[in-house]
């Protein structure tokens, strides 16, 4: 485990779900810092954002398609095998990156610790075996040689498939959309959100769908099944006020660059942190899209970013009420199904932070050398009657 995740115990199939969370939140989690220097950047100056800048807008792209990856393959190398283990994963990364046209983040998640693992075995099998003075010319020739080789795989295995699935997701909820089936798709888009996997649903499917709907309509609701801020906002909200508490001074931040800057990614560690909050993330977006639905509004382009400020923007005329509603049931049914998956802040009072911890290891010593100092005192007064008779 991490220092960003509790540690797990058992052996069955939930503990197994925890450890995998917790080690996926463990390579993002370090780097949450070049994630909302990111969102910052892409809030302010792409076209639709509050500052549009071309030449600064620039920067988005080049960061969300080599820079994040690579830091998480570098971090969850990192995790498996050290310094030599995270300069593979950083090489393997760029692999996938190469490989496929989506953000490979999930691709860098496989890929980094795998490569960081396979040179692991690999210097289990060299140790005590290298003549002296060989040592660094071995080291570093066979993290350069299965560095390669990986990144190779990667540009030709790892990252088409990653497209593969990508594209498996998106004929999923085009399934979905086909038959009128627009709440289930939750089950498939929240899920693949959390992987980072939002922009290539959004903007690969539901976005080109959305235009021709709109086109002929002038508004439609496929631009709101993806980009719904409500669901984050209530999963944000549920950790505020039920998470560990040495993650809820990170929520505010998140939650204000999630819900009026749009960028979603921020509360992806969250989720897989928790990977039983993906339930929560799918009941808000089903209740969301109900809402639309129900009401009938839409709106008019693709929110980009998915802040509240992007969604009145682009709202079509007379629809502002329903939309509203359905971000609004949306956040709180996630955060209603959020706060029992994160069990009320019932575990947080089992489990006493490190703070408290201290405090009540220091009263314990107070009390014991108080009971000292009252012994000692009481011990003459008792003998002084002895004495007397």
């Amino acid at each position: 485990m991490t220092a960003y995740t509790p540690v797990v115990e058992g052996t069955g199939f939930k503990a197994a779900v925890q450890r995998l969370g917790g080690y996926l939140a463990g390579m993002v989690m370090p780097n949450i810092g070049a994630f909302i220097a990111w969102g910052i950047i892409t809030a302010l100056f792409i076209p639709t954002g509050w500052l549009p800048n071309a030449k600064y807008a620039a920067l988005v792209s080049p960061i969300i398609k080599y820079l994040l990856p690579v830091l998480i393959g570098y971090t969850g190398g990192r995790l498996v095998h050290g310094q030599r283990g995270a300069v593979i994963g950083t090489v393997a990364t760029m692999g996938v990156v190469v490989g496929a046209e989506v953000p490979m983040l999930l691709g860098a998640m496989i890929v980094g610790p795998l490569a960081a693992y396979i040179l692991k075995r690999s210097d289990a099998l060299l140790a005590g075996r290298v003549k002296v003075g060989f040592e660094m010319l071995v080291d570093n020739f066979s993290l350069g040689i299965l560095g390669a080789g990986i990144a190779v795989l990667g540009v030709w295995v790892i990252g088409p498939v990653i497209n593969h699935a990508t594209d498996t997701l998106g004929h999923g909820v085009k399934y979905l959309l086909e038959h009128h089936l627009l709440a289930l798709s939750s089950i498939l888009i929240e899920p693949a959100k959390v992987l980072f996997l939002n922009n290539a649903i959004n903007h690969g499917v539901l976005g080109p769908l959305g235009v021709a709907e709109a086109a002929k309509h002038g508004k439609s609701i496929l631009f709101m099944l993806e980009s719904n801020p409500g669901p984050g906002l209530g999963i944000l909200t549920a950790y505020f006020f039920f998470g560990p508490r040495r993650l809820r001074p990170t929520v505010p931040a998140a939650a204000i660059i999630h819900f009026l800057g749009g960028i979603h990614e921020i509360y992806f560690p969250y989720v897989l942190m928790k990977p039983r909050l993906i339930l929560a993330a799918i009941a808000g977006g089903a209740s969301g899209i109900a809402v639309f639905s129900a009401t009938g509004v839409g709106l008019v382009a693709t929110p980009s970013p998915g802040s509240i400020f992007a969604y009145m923007a682009e709202t079509a005329r007379g629809n502002y009420f329903g939309v509203l509603l359905g971000i609004a049931v949306s956040a709180a049914v996630s955060f209603g199904v959020g706060s029992m998956l994160l069990g009320l802040g019932r575990k947080e009072a089992e489990e006493p932070s490190t703070e408290d911890l201290a405090e009540a290891q220091q009263r314990s010593a107070d009390n014991k050398a108080s009971s000292k100092v009252a012994a000692a005192s009481a011990a003459p007064a008792s003998a002084a009657p002895a004495a007397a008779s």
